[in-house]
């Protein structure tokens, strides 16, 4: 009797094994045919932007380019003034990062760490903020901008901080409430300021945060295209998107040359995301949790 549950239990583990090999395989599978779906569009758009429009349009859509045209950069990049773009969106981005990102995190340490009559009425006019669409501030931003006579990198700075700041203020808002208050007055008793109390203690705590803003607001202001279309008329000051949007002619297009702008503009996401994977999920993870 013993001999046959022994067997009998042998058994069921066996077949218990098999079917979670079976399961880890249609995981892997599953995954892999999700990741190729992922993958695809960008693999798509480099062998776009290595063809003519011929190719595109009639005879070579999604197959490898009959003729490898890297000519089509050189004329994004020469012809286009890719690289002015380029680096526009970079100090565009940069600054929109750092600014709107220090800003945020003095703002949101204020309203939820230190005590003052109006500090809910300001916290709900910032949240307030991320209710308003762009289309909708599209115009009366534009009126305002002419009347200030701001020009230059300025017209779309102060626009890109401004919109960052609200979702970057509701993010380190749930940080700075789960810190407790005795790291502050422990550090107060010890003669540290409050500007000393942020700085070195708090500021370092909230890195998760930090990143977790700076990232949302990386992908917001490199891909963004209405205000850049709309407050910027010099072509020394327009972004990326503007740039290659302008490839477009009035009677032809060398959807190639797009392209190639397209995958230049690509680049820096990808990159950053190859050398940050870890980092970019572990903020994202800690943002959720603490948010």
């Amino acid at each position: 009797m013993n001999m046959n549950l022994s067997i009998n239990s042998k058994t069921k583990e066996r077949t218990e094994r098999k079917k979670l090999k079976i399961l880890d395989y249609a995981v892997l599978v599953s995954l892999f045919l999700f990741a190729a779906v992922q993958l695809f569009p960008l693999i798509w758009m480099v062998l776009f932007s290595l063809k003519d429009n011929s190719e595109i349009f009639y005879t070579n859509v999604i197959g490898l380019p009959k003729v490898w045209r890297w000519e089509n950069y050189t004329s994004a990049i020469v012809n286009g003034g890719i690289l002015k773009n380029f680096f526009n969106s970079v100090l565009y981005t940069a600054v929109t990062v750092t600014v709107s990102g220090l800003l945020s995190a003095m703002t949101a340490y204020a309203i939820t760490r230190m005590q003052w009559k109006l500090k809910g009425v300001v916290y709900s006019l910032f949240i307030m903020g991320i209710m308003i669409p762009i289309h909708a501030a599209l115009l009366p931003l534009y009126i305002v901008i002419n009347k200030l006579k701001l020009s230059g990198y300025s017209a779309l700075l102060i626009p890109y901080i401004a919109f960052a700041i609200p979702m970057s203020i509701l993010i380190l808002s749930g940080f700075y409430k789960s810190i407790p208050k005795d790291i502050e007055e422990a550090a107060l008793i010890d003669g540290c300021s409050i500007y000393g109390t942020f700085f070195k203690i708090i500021f370092p705590i909230v890195r998760p945060a930090i990143a977790t803003v700076s990232i949302f607001t990386f992908i917001g202001t490199w891909n963004e295209l209405m205000f850049a279309n709309t407050f910027v008329n010099n072509s020394q000051f327009r972004t990326l998107t503007v740039g290659i949007m302008s490839f477009a002619g009035q009677y032809s297009t060398e959807w190639g040359v797009i392209g190639a702008g397209m995958v230049i503009a690509t680049l820096p996401t990808v990159i950053i995301y190859m050398f940050l994977s870890e980092q970019v999920q572990e903020s994202l993870v800690a943002g959720a949790v603490k948010g």
